[in-house]
């Protein structure tokens, strides 16, 4: 009579394993050259790089003109309610990585997505400055704990 033996159990998979899994199924999937061509897929992305933050982190999705992702890029981070953001900073990198079309995005920690009258303003110009240079502004997404704002859906852009 053989004996069998018991493979040991694997132990419970955490939520930060689940979660850094996630990311890296979503990296491969908005990696250099993947077309952007579903909002709710980039809004997905965005929720699982933001979310979770304690502060304030403005980020923009350089894109061709064909809306091909050049580069993601966490450019200004902030305090628990405000960030200072440059356009000129975001108007350089877009022109380092020849890009036609932008879109941006930022966290609100407070967990409401609800864009200020300052996220107004300063998409306003950023969407000034890079039109001198004919690049667009796609979007703005606002990301908070469980909702986020499409600045494009809402007819802010």
């Amino acid at each position: 009579m053989r004996k069998r033996t018991l493979k040991p159990s694997k132990p419970p998979v955490s939520d930060d394993d689940i979660i850094k899994e996630a990311l890296n199924c979503l990296k491969k999937r908005f990696r250099r050259g993947k077309v952007i061509t579903k909002p709710a897929e980039t809004i997905d992305y965005l929720q699982l790089k933001l979310a979770e933050r304690e502060h304030e982190v403005f980020c923009v999705m350089y894109l061709d003109n064909r809306h091909r992702i050049l580069c993601f890029e966490e450019l200004f981070r902030g305090s628990i309610d405000s960030t200072h953001v440059y356009p000129r900073e975001i108007v350089k990198l877009a022109l380092q990585h020849n890009a036609a079309a932008v879109i941006l995005a930022h966290n609100h920690p407070s967990g409401s997505a609800e864009p200020s009258q300052a996220d107004q303003q300063i998409t306003q110009r950023i969407k000034e400055t890079l039109t001198l240079f004919e690049i667009r502004v796609l979007d703005h997404i606002v990301i908070g704990a469980i909702e986020t704002v499409s600045f494009a859906e809402r007819g802010l852009m």
